[in-house]
């Protein structure tokens, strides 16, 4: 039976198990929203912009376990997505993103709202194509989900000429996937596996490096079972942090330039380096040539390219990071590192990570607030202090799920991934923390949340700066604070002195802003009225609350590696 190329992309969609589509019309995509309109297995949400569209599949996508998708239109809608692309594609987020595309007859020449959104995105994706036959189309839907979902999981784009969508073809669709060229590990290596283990055996100081390829194998039990049985000390990247209870008396704490003490020193003084799931960025490196220069390496990936790419390895292991730990599990035994073990403790018990030297509302005191009042919840965070603070006080266990972006650090992700992860997980808790800077950048979706009745607890971090920034110009700029004030008002000093007294009115008023989207907010300015606000959002199960927390203007996140330096040169107060 011949079926219109919308018709066999709806069918698609419901074959492969799609529930929820995060999708903006516009004149080349009219087609496929018509087809959608009558069906009822899958729920469109219209959020506001491309860009937070983007950043809610991908959160719904890490927060469920399954493809997240997008569907927009072509040009503007298109190019919107980008940052979105490459975001998932950093973090390794499985994504099908559809564009509509203007007639193939059209293509080069400039029509209204033509780009090639394929050659664009080419470089940040996992595979990106235009469908130029009917015919293909079925194969093309198939393959792109099985690429997005399988090997290192990323995102896709499959661009829809408006041509292709209107033709006749065929209705079947494909129950199999065969790809030349394209064959993810499924297995691993046992010869890898036990040397590994050998090595390990023999380790006075190992170490386990796990990142987030951990939490996306969904392998958190098997690591902790991995730790407990080899009784060896763990340490995280942010990505990876949550792969085992963070309460757990192994876990030493994140590594990197705002990584604890105890694991930052751990990783300059080992001996075997135990890494899987991590592509070992400059973030967590520090200076390369003093990275755990005592230490031979093991290092477990589903992509091989991420191994010895940035940091050359002893031992590596291409494999699916759940399937190695289980391997692992089956023949790994006590090190013996009772010792080291004790070391690190005693490293992370001297040096923690606090904000006692501010008084008042701290980020600290918030989210330990968080940890203590909602469980079973996920957060989400944008990009900037308040993300770093969230990673260094966050408890995280089976229970609780931490979502941000990693690899790219996109601002504006929190809000969105927000409303992504609650249409996933209608059961739990999500809580959104953000700056005043990041919660600005896609703000229209407190629209989208209001209209799908979301009761979200949206934390807006207000220190009237792009923070962030900010403290890497108080420490190694001389406090020339240019671009990150808030606060600035042309009638400014250019070059401002002024005390925080004297500044202009904060701009804006985020209690009115959330009333103006007929959503609700309450500003927080002591620690004492903190479970006050969050009652407040408790109590409305029918739209997101914003609670905007007054925090020390120049709060800085402390420890600290100085970029270009070794990750045991901190600065241990900044």
């Amino acid at each position: 039976m011949k079926i219109k190329g919308t018709e066999l992309f709806v069918k698609a969609l419901i074959e492969e198990g799609v529930d929820t589509l995060f999708g903006y019309p516009g004149g080349q995509a009219i087609d496929l929203f018509d087809a959608l309109y009558d069906q009822n297995k899958i729920d469109v949400i219209l959020p506001r912009h491309e860009q937070a569209l983007i950043h809610a599949a991908d959160a719904y996508a890490r927060s469920t376990g399954r493809v997240g998708v997008c569907l927009v239109t072509s040009g503007p809608g298109a190019t919107n997505l980008v940052t979105g692309i490459a975001t998932a594609n950093y973090d390794s987020v499985p994504l099908v993103c559809f564009t509509g595309q203007v007639p193939l007859n059209l293509l080069g020449n400039d029509a209204f709202q033509e780009v090639d959104i394929v050659g664009i995105t080419r470089n940040i994706c996992k595979y990106a194509v235009t469908v130029r036959n009917r015919e293909e189309l079925p194969r093309i839907i198939k393959e792109a989900f099985y690429i997005a979902r399988t090997g290192r999981p990323g995102p896709v784009v499959v661009d829809l000429p408006k041509d292709i969508q209107q033709a006749m073809g065929t209705d079947e669709y494909p129950d199999t996937v065969s790809i030349r060229g394209y064959k993810p590990n499924e297995g691993v290596h046992m010869g890898q596996i036990k040397k590994a283990v050998s090595v390990l055996s023999k380790a006075k100081k190992p170490l386990f490096l796990i990142g987030g390829g951990v939490n996306i194998a969904h392998a958190q039990k098997e690591m902790t079972q991995l730790a407990e049985t080899a009784g060896v000390p763990v340490i995280t990247t942010i990505m990876g942090k949550g792969a085992i209870p963070t309460n757990h008396p192994l876990y030493m704490g994140n590594i990197g330039i705002h990584g604890s003490y105890a694991a930052n020193h751990a990783v300059s003084e080992c001996d075997v380096l135990f890494s899987i799931g991590t592509r070992f960025n400059d973030r967590i490196t520090g200076k390369i040539s003093e990275f755990a220069k005592n230490a031979k390496i093991i290092h477990i990936d589903i992509d091989a390219a991420s191994i010895s790419k940035n940091i050359v390895v002893d031992i590596p292991i291409v494999a699916d990071a759940k399937i190695a730990i289980d391997k692992l599990n089956e023949n790994v035994k006590p090190v013996g590192a009772e010792k080291w073990v004790e070391q690190v403790t005693e490293w992370k018990n001297d040096y923690p990570i606090n904000m006692d030297k501010y008084v008042g509302l701290t980020p600290e005191k918030i989210i330990k607030k968080i940890n203590e009042r909602y469980k079973n919840s996920i957060v989400t965070t944008d990009v900037g202090q308040n993300q770093l603070w969230t990673t260094q006080y966050l408890e995280l266990d089976e229970n609780r799920q931490l979502l941000t972006s990693g690899g790219l650090g996109t601002m504006g992700y929190g809000l969105p991934a927000a409303i992504g992860a609650k249409l996933g997980n209608m059961d739990k808790t999500v809580i959104c923390i953000s700056g005043d800077g990041g919660m600005q950048m896609n703000i229209q979706e407190m629209a989208t949340a209001v209209a799908l009745e979301l009761p979200l607890v949206l934390c807006v971090f207000n220190n009237g700066y792009l923070g962030n920034v900010r403290q890497w110009q108080e420490l190694f700029f001389n406090k020339r604070y240019s671009g990150t004030c808030l606060r600035y008002r042309r009638s400014c000093e250019r070059n401002c002195t002024k005390k925080d007294e004297c500044c202009p009115k904060y701009t804006p008023d985020f209690v009115k802003l959330a009333e103006s989207y007929d959503a609700y907010g309450i500003r927080v300015m002591n620690e004492e009225d903190m479970d006050k606000a969050f009652d407040y959002a408790d109590s409305h199960k029918n739209g997101p609350t914003i609670i905007e927390f007054i925090i020390e203007r120049e709060a800085n996140v402390s420890p600290m590696v100085p970029g270009g330096k070794p990750l045991n040169e901190m600065i241990m107060d900044c």
